[in-house]
C-alpha cells in the first residue's frame, strides 16, 4: 500500500510542476521586462487569463465593460481546496454581516486588492500581474485560509488613454529630464474614466458605470480588508496606513488598530530595502466616497497606498531631489505592500472574522431611523441609490413624526401622510446609513482631505427628520404604471414640473420635434391648477405633426409622466394658451467649452449630464480653434469651471459679448463666473477683492507652524448652506423658496444689482460640513445663481457647480432651467 500512495504523490507534484511550468511570469507573457514598458488594458486582461486557465487556484471573472466597451474583470485567487467550495465561504462571510442564512462556518480571510482606479496612475496595474503570479508560485500559504480578489483596473478607459499617449511619445530610451514631452500630459489626462469623473470619488454615489458594476460584485463578497492604489507627486515617496485624522466617528478602534499593524509589516520591508515612506498625514478617513472610506463603512479595513509617480512619472524622471524615480521601482513598491498586506490578512484570519462579525452587531446611534417625505420622483431616484448598495428602506403611512428637522436645523417634525420614506439605522448596513444621511457629520479635525458635507435629503431636495426612535414600515409597493390615452379633440395636455424626470421628458419631446410651452405664471386647467414651469403640449403648435396625440402619449407612457389632458385652451384662471406668458420652448443649440484651461472634472459633469441624466444633444468646443467656431450656430454656450486666463483674451470677450447680445444665452459655472468680474456689461463683483484690499497692508505674524491651521478660517471645504430663491424666476421653477447648496470653495460675488438674484445667501447659515469663520462672514449677502441682460440675451452666473460628480441631485433642475426656461426667446431655424 505504501508504493502506491508514494506513487500518486509523487505523480501529483510533478503534475503540479509541469503546470507550474506552464504559468508564465508576466515578463515571459508579456515579451518585455515587466516595468520597462506600459502594458496596455488588453494585454493585462490577456496575462489574467492565461493565468486562470492554467492555475486551479485562479478563476477570473468580467464583471461589466466601460462606457469605450473595455472589459472590467477580477480574480479570485485561493487555494484548489478552498475553490472547490468557494461559494460556500462567501456565503458564510456574509452570514457574519447578518446578510443571507447559512449554516456553514469559515474563518477565511478576504482581502480585495483594487489597483488603477485613477487612470495615469499606472504603476499599479503592473505590479497586480506581479502579485497574481507570486501568491500562486511563491506565496501558496498564504493561500490556505486566505481569498485574495483582485481587480487589476478599475479604470481601463483612463488607463489606456494614459499608456497609448505616453507609448506614442516617449523618447527611446526614456527621458529623464521633467521638462521633457513625455512628463506633460495633454488635456485632459488619464485620470479620470471616459466621462472625465474621478472614480475615485464615486464609490457612495455610484454615478459611473464603472462603479455601479464593481458594486455588485463587491456586496457579494465584502471583504476584510480593501485596499486601493494609487500614485502621488513624484516628490513624495510612499503612503501607506494608518490613515491621517479625521477618522469618522464610525470607525472602530480595530479598525484602527489593524491599519497601524498592517503599516508597521510594510515599514519592515521598506526599511529592510532603505525605501522611505511616510504615514498619518494627508489622507484622512471622512468623505463617503473613497475607495477607502466606502469599504470601511461597510466593515472593511480600508486603505490608500499611494506610490510617488502619477502621470508625470513616465518610465523614469528625476526627482527635485535628485534621484531617479523609474516605473520599475513603483511597480516593486507597490508588489511589496500588496504581499504583505496578503500576509498579515492570513496572519490574524480569525481575529479579522471575529471583529467583522462585531462591526455588523449594531452601534449606539443618537438616531436610529432617517424618515422622508417629497417629491415622488426625487424619492424614486434615491431609492434607486440605496438599491445599488443594498440598503433597506420603508414606506409608512405616519402620524406625525418628530425629530431632528433638517429643513429648520432643529427639533421639529414631519406631517403626516402617506408616502413616507423610512431608512432605519438597524440593518445590517446601518452604519454607512449613519454615514450617508446624519445632518451633521462630527468632525475632530477640520483639515480635510475632501468635503465635508454630503447629507442625502439635502442632496435630493427632500423634507427628512432624523429621529431617535426606531421606525419602521412595510416594504415598498410597486408604483402604478402610467397609462394615459390620446384624446384627438383635445386642445392639448399639461404636465408638472419639478423633477429631472419632468426634464427627460420635456428633452424627449423636443428632440421628437414636438412644440412645447412653458408657463411663466400659475393657472387653472379643468379645475386643477398648474405652478409656473407646467408644461403645455398644444394641438396648435403641432398641426403639421402627424399622429400628435399618439406620439405625446406614448412619449409620456415611457417615462411615466401623468398628463392632464385640456379640453379648451380657455383657461380657468390666469392665462391662456395663447398668452405671452406661456412660452415656446426653443430645441435649444447647445455648445459646451472643453480643452486646456477647462476643468476636466466639470466638463465630464456636464457632458455625463447631457447624455445620461437629460439625454440631449450637446456639442463640445475645443478652446484650441474657438476663434474659429461661428457662435450664431449656438443658442447656448456653457463654460464649465476653469481658469480661463489666457483664452479670455480681448478678442475672445467681445466674441462672447456680441454674441450674447444677439440673443445668445452664456452659462458660467463656478470658478468660470470670475472671467468677467469687473468686465464691462457682465455686471459681476467679486466680494474677496474688497477684503484683499482692506487686509493688503497687514504684517503676518503668524507662526510658520500655525500658518496652514490659520489659512483654514478663509476656506469652505464641501459646506451645505441654505439660500433664498426667486420661485417666480423662470431659472428657479421646479423649487421653492428654499435651496440647500453644496460650496466647495470660498468664492463669494455681490448681489447683482443690474439682473436677478434668483438663488442667494442672505445671512450665511452653514446647515453641515466645515467653514471657516472669515470665509463665512463673506457670503453673506451673495450670489449663488443669478441672471443679467446683454443686448437681447443673458449670461446666467452659477457660482455654485449644480452638477457636483453628478451626486447633487437637487440642484440638476436649476441647470435645465437655464438651459430651456431663462431668456426663452423664439428663434427661427
Amino acid at each position: 500500500m505504501k508504493q502506491p500512495l508514494n506513487l500518486i504523490i509523487f505523480l501529483f507534484l510533478a503534475l503540479q510542476s509541469i503546470i507550474a511550468q506552464q504559468i508564465k511570469s508576466p515578463s515571459e507573457f508579456l515579451g518585455y521586462e515587466l516595468g520597462s514598458q506600459f502594458s496596455r488594458h488588453a494585454d493585462v486582461v490577456n496575462y489574467f487569463e492565461h493565468v486562470a486557465q492554467n492555475s486551479a487556484l485562479v478563476q477570473y471573472y468580467t464583471y461589466g465593460k466601460t462606457n469605450e466597451r473595455r472589459p472590467l474583470t477580477y480574480a479570485v485567487i485561493t487555494s484548489e481546496e478552498n475553490m472547490g467550495r468557494i461559494d460556500e465561504i462567501r456565503q458564510a462571510h456574509l452570514q457574519k454581516a447578518g446578510i443571507g442564512d447559512t449554516s456553514t462556518n469559515s474563518d477565511m480571510a478576504i482581502v480585495w486588492l483594487s489597483y488603477n482606479v485613477h487612470g495615469n496612475e499606472a504603476s499599479s496595474t503592473e505590479a497586480s500581474m506581479k502579485t497574481l503570479y507570486h501568491l500562486i508560485t511563491e506565496k501558496e500559504d498564504y493561500l490556505k485560509n486566505t481569498v485574495v480578489i483582485i481587480d487589476p483596473c478599475v479604470n481601463p478607459d483612463g488607463r489606456d488613454r494614459y499608456a497609448n499617449w505616453y507609448n506614442q511619445v516617449k523618447a527611446e530610451p526614456y527621458n529623464i529630464s521633467q521638462e521633457a514631452s513625455e512628463h506633460h500630459e495633454p488635456w485632459p489626462g488619464g485620470r479620470p474614466n471616459h466621462y472625465l469623473f474621478d472614480l475615485n470619488r464615486d464609490w457612495a454615489w455610484a454615478t459611473q458605470i464603472e462603479t455601479r458594476e464593481r458594486l455588485k460584485i463587491y456586496n457579494q463578497w465584502l471583504p476584510h480588508i480593501h485596499v486601493d492604489f494609487h500614485e502621488q507627486g513624484i516628490n513624495d515617496p510612499y503612503y501607506f496606513a494608518p490613515a491621517a485624522e479625521p477618522f469618522h466617528e464610525v470607525i472602530t478602534p480595530f479598525q484602527r488598530d489593524f491599519q497601524t499593524r498592517i503599516g508597521k509589516n510594510h515599514a519592515k520591508y521598506f526599511d529592510e530595502e532603505g525605501w522611505l515612506y511616510f504615514t498619518g498625514e494627508r489622507f484622512d478617513l471622512l468623505y463617503p466616497s473613497y475607495g477607502d472610506t466606502y469599504p470601511t463603512y461597510m466593515g472593511s479595513i480600508g486603505m490608500t497606498y499611494e506610490q510617488a509617480g502619477h502621470g508625470r512619472a513616465g518610465l523614469g524622471i528625476q526627482t527635485d531631489e535628485g534621484f531617479v524615480l523609474t516605473l520599475k521601482d513603483r511597480v516593486e513598491h507597490h508588489f511589496t505592500t500588496g504581499i504583505s498586506t496578503v500576509e498579515v490578512a492570513s496572519r490574524n484570519a480569525s481575529e479579522l472574522n471575529q471583529e467583522f462579525q462585531n462591526y455588523f452587531e449594531g452601534g449606539d446611534f443618537q438616531y436610529k431611523s432617517y424618515a422622508l417625505k417629497g417629491n415622488p420622483d426625487k424619492l424614486r431616484t434615491l431609492q434607486e441609490l440605496l438599491d445599488r448598495h443594498e440598503i433597506t428602506y420603508s414606506k409608512v403611512r405616519s402620524e406625525k413624526i418628530n425629530g431632528y428637522n433638517y429643513q429648520n436645523k432643529g427639533a421639529g417634525s414631519l406631517p403626516a401622510g402617506t408616502g413616507t420614506m423610512i431608512v432605519s439605522t438597524d440593518q445590517p448596513k446601518g452604519k454607512m446609513v449613519k454615514v450617508l444621511f446624519e445632518p451633521q457629520t462630527r468632525l475632530v479635525d477640520s483639515l480635510t482631505y475632501d468635503i465635508t458635507a454630503w447629507s442625502l435629503p439635502y442632496a435630493y431636495g427632500l423634507d427628512a427628520v432624523a429621529s431617535n426612535k426606531l421606525l419602521s414600515g412595510t416594504a415598498e409597493n410597486a408604483t402604478a404604471s402610467i397609462d394615459n390615452k390620446a384624446n384627438p379633440r383635445a386642445a392639448g395636455y399639461i404636465t408638472k414640473w419639478n423633477s429631472m424626470q419632468d426634464a427627460q421628458f420635456l428633452a424627449e419631446l423636443l428632440k421628437s420635434e414636438i412644440k412645447v410651452r412653458v408657463s411663466e405664471v400659475p393657472f387653472e386647467s379643468n379645475g386643477k391648477k398648474f405652478a409656473p414651469g407646467s408644461l403645455i403640449i398644444t394641438k396648435s403648435d403641432n398641426q403639421n405633426l402627424d399622429n400628435f396625440h399618439a406620439k405625446v402619449v406614448a412619449i409620456a407612457n415611457e417615462y411615466e409622466r401623468q398628463l392632464l389632458t385640456a379640453e379648451t385652451s380657455f383657461a380657468g384662471s390666469g392665462p391662456d394658451f395663447g398668452s405671452s406668458d406661456i412660452k415656446i420652448i426653443n430645441q435649444q443649440r447647445i455648445g459646451l467649452l472643453k480643452g486646456k484651461e477647462v476643468s476636466s472634472l466639470n466638463f465630464g459633469e456636464i457632458w455625463y449630464f447631457m447624455e445620461q441624466d437629460l439625454n440631449y444633444p450637446v456639442t463640445p468646443l475645443h478652446t484650441d480653434y474657438f476663434e474659429r467656431v461661428d457662435l450664431s450656430d449656438f443658442d447656448v454656450l456653457i463654460m464649465p469651471e476653469g481658469w480661463y486666463k489666457d483664452f479670455m483674451d480681448k478678442k475672445t470677450l467681445e466674441k462672447i459679448k456680441t454674441w450674447v447680445s444677439s440673443g445668445g444665452k452664456l452659462i458660467a459655472i463656478g470658478s468660470a463666473v470670475g472671467s468677467f468680474k469687473d468686465k464691462a456689461g457682465f455686471k459681476i463683483k467679486d466680494k474677496r477683492d474688497s477684503l484683499k484690499d482692506s487686509t493688503a497692508k497687514k504684517t503676518n505674524l503668524i507662526p510658520y507652524a500655525e500658518r496652514e491651521r490659520e489659512s483654514i478660517k478663509n476656506l469652505i471645504t464641501g459646506s451645505i448652506i441654505k439660500t433664498q430663491v426667486d420661485h417666480t424666476h423662470p431659472l428657479a421653477f421646479g423649487y421653492d423658496d428654499t435651496y440647500f447648496t453644496l460650496k466647495v470653495s470660498n468664492s463669494s460675488y455681490d448681489l447683482l444689482e443690474e439682473g436677478y438674484n434668483v438663488s442667494y445667501i442672505k445671512d450665511a447659515e452653514v446647515v453641515s460640513g466645515f467653514a471657516g469663520s472669515e470665509a463665512v462672514k463673506n457670503l453673506n449677502n451673495s450670489l449663488v445663481f443669478g441672471e443679467v441682460s446683454m443686448g437681447s440675451g443673458s449670461i446666467i452666473y452659477m457660482v455654485d457647480n449644480p452638477l457636483f460628480r453628478a451626486f447633487w441631485e437637487n440642484g440638476k433642475l436649476f441647470f435645465v432651467n437655464a438651459l430651456f426656461f431663462t431668456n426663452n426667446t423664439v428663434k427661427d431655424y
